[in-house]
């Protein structure tokens, strides 16, 4: 698992060079939030190719952050970039609701 900080980095232009940055709230070691983690990253191989940034936050170490975040569960999935920001619940396992979030087609 990666921890704050980690990224998971490539190469490749996306709408003018713009990169997805990604922000993965988690809660320890959580069956659903495992999950969450290998699905955010298969997702992000399958569909972004490499044009993304991938931050893995464990909520449970620095409670403060699900309050500055605005978080109200985890696992959650926080498109930051490109605009606008976007939310997804859950352990990512809906792959046709990421794709329309991210405007994937």
């Amino acid at each position: 698992m990666n921890e704050p900080g980690d990224s998971q980095d490539g190469a490749g232009p996306l709408r003018g060079g713009d990169r997805y940055v990604l922000k993965l709230y988690i809660t320890g070691t959580a069956p659903s939030s495992q999950r969450a983690v290998a699905n955010a990253r298969k997702f992000c191989e399958e569909h972004l190719e490499g044009r993304f940034e991938l931050e893995v936050i464990d909520i449970l170490k620095d409670p403060k952050i699900a309050s500055s975040a605005q978080l109200i569960v985890a696992p959650t999935l926080v498109k930051e970039f490109p605009l606008p920001i976007r939310r997804f619940i859950g352990d990512l396992s809906q792959t046709e609701k990421l794709l329309a979030g991210f405007d994937i087609r």
